[in-house]
């Protein structure tokens, strides 16, 4: 049996893959797939495709086009969530700011430099037309649970992170939302080793055909809504919400929205060059 390690963060976006695996899905075609969580995100994501320790990722759109060009040795496959992220901005409970003008030079919270939390810190700032070289400050806090010590103890300001998952923190008095900012690309993609695609194309083309007939039917899974609520913690009615704005994709994406994503990571001075298309992905 094939052993394949794949990642992703431990939320609601990737209940599918749980669900194929609990199925033995990816067992009757004589693949091990094994799933493992990064509480960390993309930052941490990116190191274990470099590494080795991974094979696949599902991992944030921008973190790893910026991560591919710096030289990691893996390819976009495919996308995986065709919507855009909804980051919540949050602060903490009893913080003395109200809005995002509020938190312009303060102290972001990111999990680490080059993930979601860091990039899209980036985007924010530019979409209030703040100076990315003096409003912008960093603090390295890990990961969620960081995060929570970290704005607390008021080691750090704010926190970019995706909303639903936020939300029953937000609930419990812990953090305050003060704005949203959806991310201006599809969120979620498919990136698979270089080494492993050249080695393995018959089997990961199984396992990408396995997940996406599961996505494409995933809002019509009897009581989903439940069954995330249950599973993740969440309150019902934010549960529908999540899922009347989130689609899920089954292709892969296309020139024209890769370059949008580097051409805006490239004015923020994210990334220092663009590349070509096909530098960035490879089609099964």
């Amino acid at each position: 049996m094939k052993k394949v390690n794949i990642g992703g963060v431990p939320e609601h976006f990737n209940l599918a893959w749980y669900l194929t695996l609990k199925n033995g899905e990816y067992k009757d075609q004589d693949i091990n797939l094994r799933w493992h969580d990064y509480y960390g995100g993309t930052g941490a994501m990116t190191k274990a495709l470099r590494s080795g320790e991974i094979d696949m990722a599902v991992i944030l759109t921008e973190g790893i086009v910026k991560d591919i060009i710096e030289g990691n040795p893996s390819k976009i496959v495919q996308t995986f969530v065709e919507t855009p992220l909804i980051w919540g901005i949050h602060v903490a409970a009893d913080s003395e700011f109200n809005t995002v003008e509020d938190i312009k030079g303060t102290r972001a919270a990111i999990s680490r430099f080059g993930s979601g939390s860091h990039l899209m810190a980036y985007i924010n700032a530019k979409n209030n037309n703040w100076d990315l070289e003096n409003d912008l400050k960093f603090e390295v806090i890990k990961n969620l649970e960081g995060a929570i010590k970290g704005l607390t103890d008021g080691d750090a300001d704010y926190f970019m992170w995706e909303k639903f998952t936020t939300k029953p923190i937000v609930d419990n008095g812990v953090f305050r939302r003060i704005d949203n900012c959806p991310s201006p690309w599809p969120c979620f993609v498919i990136a698979v080793r270089q080494d492993f695609i050249d080695n393995n194309e018959d089997d990961l083309k199984i396992i990408l055909d396995i997940i996406n007939e599961t996505t494409s039917e995933f809002k019509s899974i009897p009581s989903i809504d439940k069954t995330i609520a249950n599973r993740y913690e969440q309150e019902l009615e934010d549960v529908q919400e999540w899922l009347s704005l989130t689609e899920w994709s089954q292709s892969v994406m296309d020139k024209k929205t890769l370059d949008k994503v580097q051409e805006q990571l490239h004015d923020l001075k994210i990334i220092d060059k663009k590349v070509d298309y096909s530098k960035l992905i490879h089609k099964i």
